[in-house]
């Protein structure tokens, strides 16, 4: 049972709290009497228990699809099932806190930790984190959300200052965050190192405290990165609970708590906190756990098969024939020698990996012939051997698999991409390749998109396999032979080219400032807004089935809108489709995307079957952030639903009409002569006081009057002074005059 705060507190000295704020090492707490030691290990996508700083395991775990192969599964079921056998995992290893999952957004696709983020779109982001915590922390130990906030790249990421306005924060990268908390109750919230307007996250009262626990009520345990904290007292004061790794400063902390800088009862609220995390997680709570890892491997391999993404299918070209005497050249080292999994803190040593090579092999037999056709590290003369010999082989084929992709040393937490180009070399092979055979599949492995403006007509099928996790091998080889039927979604957008990017500009930032210029234009809601070509949408991907669209019922809610709708697989095959709801908002005051992502729900289906979807829209799915009323905001009138297959594929629409919701604007002195005349109670006010002043006529403020649009946008004070007759404070009369008039009505 968990114990009342005063059973520990009153029993610590200031100096066993003071050392409790902090680890012990590099991956545990301090144990004080009355709390035992917390133990942390990475996980995002399996576990990886280390000893020291290093990077390398000392024991073998799951290695389960990253956030960018596992998330484009669509499907939250499977993303909680993986995050169970990521728990089993952690208990079986006598560990209490996975470090994952990252939600962040992927506002660049050059950010070199992309594998381990999810989407472009914060709903998708939060629907997985949403999923794996709940999977992991059904096990009985803790989960750590990640990186908390607006980090969105690894240039200087320990020191650059993301320069982003709150709306844009609350709109897009905050929303995943405030899913996963008011959710799925996270054990722990992971602040990252970046700084945000120039106050280090790990030291920002309003991010850790006003929005985190204030706003969205988060109870649990706040933990830096490892090595975030510039200032131990400042991160306290802030609203930070534990200081990762092991660290000095404890003196700096006691003395601060005995001068008064730093209340002692803020150090209690730590301890308090870090007592009930040692009492909630707690791997050893639930007993011992025996992992069978046939059977996690099974779990790996059902999220692997779901997360590929048939970007392309010309005539039918997959699947390939598993029966029969066609030849198939299977071309690329990556099918010999797979990556599967991202590099940096979250690489997890597999229990066993499958290669394609070997799966597709296993399959198709003898007819299945490989070449490497490249090397990983670009060997000049070493390749272009390599290439004559593929060639020669795609030559005697009737079709050739080329597994293309990017090695370990073009991604990787701690420096960002400065292309999304495949490596040169690569080019070069499937270039010769496919002058010799048009009957050429591409099959990708890589974490972060890469364009295939340039190459893709020199392919009839591309399958972006992004990475996939140890069963990754077997799952691209049953997908291609159709075994599996290609089900995975894009939770980014492929754009053209890298310049066509929102924050292609603003990208990675310089003397330690980044500027997201692009605001709320991320992805889809940037090219779709300006209509710009690109090369796959948001939410594509193709089937070896059809699917139909139809009956599309909106109705008005208490909390917003119902969407009824039904999909129907009209062709041969069983399979899976994403459908998605978009909204769009034509009459709001403030300025929004065509449309946004609200809703979506993944539907098995056998051939002929139909399912009737109905997806519940809160009011959330309709509102702004606004700044100037601090609040959501939805703005009464028609709103747009979309239904489809992606962005830019709608099957069904319609509109419905929303009433308005959230805080009113408060009228100030700043406030411009429009606003006070789209007020009621301001209009009324301000027209009684202009009546009553003597050169009143020389001054036409009514907006509907060509005059008064000269005056719209001039705050009240700034006019008041230019108007002879006004009395001095007159704009400060008209703002109280305004205030009571408004606790008036509501005492009424």
């Amino acid at each position: 049972m968990p114990r009342a705060d005063d059973e520990v507190i009153p029993d610590l000295s200031l100096e066993q709290k003071a050392a409790l704020a902090s680890g012990a090492d590099f991956w545990s707490t301090k144990p004080v009497p009355g709390i035992r030691r917390i133990t942390m290990n990475d996980g995002p996508h399996g576990m990886r228990v280390v000893g020291d700083i290093g990077l390398k395991s000392r024991k073998e775990a799951t290695c389960f699809p990253p956030a960018v192969g596992l998330g484009s599964s669509w499907n939250p079921a499977l993303q909680r099932e993986v995050g169970e056998a990521i728990g089993r995992e952690a208990r079986g290893l006598g560990v209490d806190i996975v470090l994952g999952p990252g939600i962040n957004i992927k506002r660049s696709p050059l950010c070199g930790r992309n594998f381990e983020y999810v989407s472009e779109d914060p709903l998708v982001a939060g629907a997985f984190g949403q999923a794996l915590v709940e999977g992991i922390q059904s096990q009985g130990v803790g989960a750590s959300v990640k990186h908390f906030a607006a980090n969105n790249q690894e240039t200087d990421r320990m020191h650059v200052s993301a320069e982003v306005d709150e709306r844009t924060l609350r709109e897009i990268y905050f929303p995943a965050f405030e899913r996963v908390v008011k959710n799925a109750a996270p054990a722990t919230v992971m602040c990252s190192y970046n700084r945000i307007n120039g106050v280090y996250a790990s030291q920002n009262e309003w991010l850790l405290t006003r929005v985190l626990r204030d706003d969205w009520g988060f109870d649990g345990v706040v933990v830096s990165d490892w090595g975030a904290v510039v200032d131990r007292v400042e991160a306290v004061k802030a609203g930070l609970d534990l200081k990762m790794p092991t660290a000095t400063g404890d003196e700096r902390v006691i003395a601060a708590a005995q001068s008064g800088e730093l209340p002692e009862f803020v150090l209690d609220r730590v301890v308090s906190r870090l007592q009930k995390l040692a009492d909630r997680a707690d791997a050893s709570r639930l007993g011992p756990v025996e992992i069978d890892f046939d059977a996690q491997h099974e779990v790996a391999l059902r999220a692997a098969l779901e997360g590929p993404v048939l970007l392309k299918n010309e005539n039918g070209a997959l699947p390939l024939p598993e029966t029969g005497s066609t030849r198939i050249a299977v071309i690329g080292e990556f099918a010999r020698t797979p990556r599967y999994q991202g590099s940096g803190s979250s690489q997890v040593p597999a229990t066993r990996v499958d290669s394609a090579l070997d799966a597709l092999t296993g399959i198709l037999g003898p007819r299945v012939r490989f070449a490497p056709g490249f090397t990983f590290e670009g060997d000049t003369d070493a390749d272009a051997g390599l290439v004559r010999e593929a060639r020669a082989l795609a030559t005697e084929s009737d079709w050739t698999v080329l597994f293309l992709g990017l090695p370990d040393s073009y991604e990787s937490e701690g420096f960002d991409r400065d292309t999304i180009a495949l490596p040169d070399n690569q080019l070069a092979l499937l270039e010769a390749v496919s002058a010799v055979t048009r009957r050429v599949i591409v099959v990708l492995s890589n974490g972060g998109l890469v364009e295939t403006e340039s190459w893709e007509f020199r392919a009839r099928a591309i399958l972006e396999g992004w990475l996939l996790g140890q069963a990754g091998g077997t799952a691209l080889a049953q997908l291609l032979v159709g075994r599996a039927n290609p089900s995975g979604k894009l939770t980014e957008s492929i754009p053209v080219k890298l310049e066509d990017t929102s924050a292609y500009i603003n990208f990675p930032g310089c003397e330690g400032q980044v500027v997201y210029g692009e605001r709320i234009y991320v992805g889809y809601r940037y090219y779709d807004t300006r209509g710009l070509p690109v090369s796959y949408p948001f939410g594509h991907g193709l089937s070896y089935t059809e699917f139909e669209y139809s009956g599309l019922s909106l109705a008005v809610t208490d909390a917003g809108a119902s969407v009824t709708f039904t999909v129907r697989n009209v062709g041969a095959a069983a399979g899976a489709e994403v459908a998605q709801i978009y909204r769009g908002d034509r009459h709001s005051r403030a300025d929004r995307p065509v449309h946004e992502l609200v809703g979506f729900r993944k539907v098995f289906l056998e051939p002929g079957e139909s399912e009737t979807v109905t997806v519940e829209l809160d009011s959330r799915a309709f509102a702004y952030w606004s700044i100037a009323r601090h609040g959501w905001i939805v703005d009464e009138g028609l709103f747009t639903i979309q239904v489809g297959a992606s962005s830019r594929d709608v099957r069904l629409a319609g509109d419905v009409r929303i009433p308005a919701s959230g805080p009113a604007l408060r009228l100030t002195a700043f406030s411009s002569i429009a606003e006070w005349f789209a007020d009621p109670v301001g209009s009324q006010i301000l027209q009684g006081a202009i009546a009553q002043l003597p050169d009143a006529h020389t001054f036409q403020l009514d907006p509907a009057t060509n005059e008064g649009k000269m005056f719209a946008a001039i705050p009240l004070g700034h006019l008041l002074t230019m108007v002879p007759s006004a009395p001095p404070g007159a704009a400060q009369q008209l703002v109280a005059a305004y205030d009571a008039a408004l606790a008036a009505s509501r005492e009424g």
